[in-house]
């Protein structure tokens, strides 16, 4: 049975393919983009997760990304 793991992040409208192809090049999958509760785009990614751990490195990153968008530090 597949098992996945899941990613959302913010969309930046002037940045948005970069944003996309970013985390594609990582294996996300885009599932939706939905309007998020302060109006800004959100999209949902998700990935099948590896057996040996290997995908944890996607969650550091997504970790670090929502770091800087928030503006804190990376």
């Amino acid at each position: 049975m597949t098992t996945w793991e899941y990613l959302t992040t913010p969309l930046l409208i002037h940045n948005t393919a970069a944003i996309l192809n970013n985390w594609g090049k990582q294996g996300w999958e885009l599932v939706q983009v939905i309007t998020g509760p302060e109006g800004g785009l959100v999209a949902y990614f998700k990935r099948p997760t590896a057996q040996d751990g290997s995908n944890t490195a996607g969650l550091a990153a997504a970790e670090q990304a929502a770091r800087q968008f928030d503006g804190g530090q990376a």
